[in-house]
């Protein structure tokens, strides 16, 4: 399939071909909402700790006498019941939260992806990122020409363009990835992709 490849002043430069078996492939939800599981549980620190009976501080005297004082006989002031004691049964070891998907999954779920937004008109397609200066006003008013809510901005392997780093950078919900790190999580999660020709 062709599609349009446009400029910053959004005006057609020409036409760009797609491969179909990417950027035409039938969509599978559930196949792109496992590869988003499997992303945010790889980024799950799973460091939850805490103090057992014996990491706790405290004294493991008896705090009164086992009989006469009309409480509950006690032998330290460690057990949960007590206010500064240990934790029970609470989580004492590093976890690691991640679970694999085998290559064709994870291939397929970017390509359901790219179609998704391409089928829902969101993908743009611009023949560079280069620009004249590195202020965020102007960069900020050009962008308003496209009317999206968010974007995401993929770059090709030649790098990004200096001053459309230094002028994006404070524009809020827009984020520069470069071509090796597309992901199925950024792809959804922002609305409108803009993909630099020499990436595709």
């Amino acid at each position: 399939m062709e599609k349009p490849v446009i400029n910053f002043k959004n005006t057609e430069v020409g036409k760009v071909k797609l491969n179909d078996d990417v950027f035409g492939q039938k969509i599978f939800p559930d196949i792109i909402h496992q590869y988003i599981r499997y992303q945010n549980a790889k980024s799950r620190q799973g460091s939850s700790k805490t103090k057992s009976r014996s990491e706790v501080s405290g004294r493991s005297k008896k705090p009164f006498s086992q009989k006469g004082t009309g409480n509950a006989r006690q032998g330290s002031n460690k057990p949960p019941n007590f206010r500064g004691g240990a934790v029970s049964m609470g989580p004492t070891n590093n976890r690691d939260y991640s679970f694999d998907l085998n290559k064709k999954e994870k291939k397929l779920a970017i390509k359901s992806a790219l179609s998704t937004k391409l089928t829902e008109n969101k993908m743009i397609f611009v023949d560079t990122f280069k620009i004249d200066n590195f202020k965020t006003k102007s960069l900020n008013l050009t962008l308003k020409k496209f009317n999206y809510k968010s974007a995401l901005f993929i770059y090709s392997e030649k790098g990004i363009d200096k001053n459309f780093k230094l002028a994006s950078s404070n524009i809020p919900k827009v984020q520069i990835l470069p071509q090796k790190g597309i992901n199925v999580k950024d792809l959804i999660s922002y609305d409108t992709i803009f993909v630099e020709q020499d990436s595709i």
